[in-house]
């Protein structure tokens, strides 16, 4: 039992450090700080891409913390994004991920993609991946 009874906050705090600590292990980053930055600059330039929807049924499978992150300044009026294409979309991670010099783009990317196939599952991802560009699917292992 938690010290303060909050067995939930507990559990996702672990959550997400599992998660961060896959992506860490994926990237080979020493960084902790860093992959969490780059977890939350793919995940929130995902969700941008997506309708509504489909951002609240892959947030679903999220640990709460994650959750939380996900949709932090999310404007619902100003998404899904028009410019949906693969360079914007790397380009938008970029501009957020620029401050962490082991970053190499597309490369992790696609490991924070490949973090989501481990976790959440295959219908969803499948879902996602649907309702994205082709250029972008191709950055996203099947």
């Amino acid at each position: 039992m938690s010290k303060q009874g909050l067995e939930v906050i507990d559990h996702t705090v672990q959550l997400t450090h599992e998660w961060i600590n896959e992506l860490a292990d994926r990237l080979d980053w020493s960084n902790q700080r860093g992959v969490f930055h780059l977890l939350r600059a793919t995940l929130t330039n995902l969700r941008d891409l997506l309708g509504h929807n489909e951002a609240a049924q892959l947030s679903a499978q999220f640990p709460i913390l994650i959750r939380g992150v996900f949709y932090e300044g999310w404007r619902p009026s100003d998404t899904p994004l028009k410019d949906r294409n693969k360079d914007s979309f790397i380009a938008r991670i970029n501009a957020d991920i620029r401050e962490y010099p082991e970053y190499r783009g597309e490369e992790d990317i696609y490991a924070v993609f490949a973090v989501l196939n481990s976790r959440i599952s295959e219908g969803e991802i499948q879902d996602v991946r649907n309702s994205l560009p082709s250029s972008i699917r191709d950055i996203w292992p099947n």
